[in-house]
């Protein structure tokens, strides 16, 4: 990957997690104190639980190391603003969703370091032994995901009328310089995507299924509304796709680890709008009786 590619890359992150903390506001974090229980649930299930499925996964399937790789990758980040637009046309709670969004995205900064350390040393043999500087991705961390979220967060303070009305084209113009991006790195290393592209998709649609199951089940062992049940899900399957092939092409430096962000950012959508439409129409079927 060139230099102007990483920049532009890495510029495209940057408006996208300002974009987010646009939308943001101090009371989405109170939030997680006001509703401890589905906030832990949520983000235990995001911090350990995701983690956990991707390496199972990952370790029974025997996947090749750089699939392996970005399917932890993958598993190590949060939610991402798509999460909070899925809950919401799936009628769950949008005030949790953006709350476990913003406080995973936070300890993200912590945990995507010490699970993608743990990743190399377990999935990569000694050949192809990668060292992982923490501290530096600490703080390559901290420009793309912290500073960017915290300026948006500023601005949507001081300036709510202005945050407002430049949040949709924030998000459009981020989307489409990413996109560009994204074919730019997948036609540059077409020979790596097609050799490893078939043995993305089961990983993928298993972490997505998995991870959704998951986090509804123990939502639903804990008693919680099925609303926030729905979110918790959705926030557990839903991972923010951008970050983790900003990371691997970026910090990383190998774009190979984005097959499996990119093949799960095709299939997540086609689970995702299940679970939409079955909330539409059990929401039908409660109206027509009342």
């Amino acid at each position: 990957m060139t230099s102007i590619t990483g920049i532009i890359l890495a510029i495209s992150l940057m408006i996208i997690m300002a974009g987010m903390g646009l939308s943001l506001a101090i009371a989405d974090f109170k939030r997680i104190v006001e509703y401890p229980k589905a906030a832990f649930i949520g983000l235990f299930s995001q911090i350990i639980l995701l983690p956990l499925i991707g390496f199972s996964i990952a370790y029974l399937l025997d996947l090749p190391s750089v699939i392996a790789i970005g399917l932890m990758l993958l598993a190590a980040c949060p939610g991402g603003a798509t999460s909070n637009m899925i809950t919401f046309l799936a009628k769950g709670d949008l005030a949790l969703s953006i709350s476990l969004t913003a406080m995973a995205s936070l300890l993200s900064f912590i945990s995507i370091p010490l699970i993608m350390n743990m990743s190399f040393d377990f999935f990569l043999d000694q050949q192809e032994s990668v060292s992982l500087d923490i501290m530096a991705m600490l703080k390559q961390l901290l420009v793309i995901i912290i500073i960017p979220v915290a300026i948006g967060m500023m601005i949507n303070r001081k300036f709510p009328a202005f945050a407002l009305s430049v949040q949709k084209p924030v998000k459009i113009a981020s989307a489409i310089i990413f996109i560009l991006v994204m074919i730019g790195i997948t036609y540059t290393n077409r020979n790596e995507f097609i050799a490893y592209f078939d043995q993305a998709g089961l990983p993928s649609i298993l972490l997505n299924v998995c991870t959704m199951g998951a986090g509804f089940l123990l939502a639903f062992l804990f008693k919680l509304p099925k609303f926030q049940a729905i979110t918790i899900s959705i926030e557990s399957g839903i991972q923010n796709g951008t970050l983790a092939i900003t990371i691997a092409t970026l910090i990383l430096n190998n774009p190979a680890y984005t097959i499996v962000p990119l093949t799960y950012g095709f299939l997540m959508f086609f689970t995702a709008s299940l679970v939409i439409i079955f909330r539409s129409r059990s929401k039908e079927k409660a109206h027509s009786h009342i």
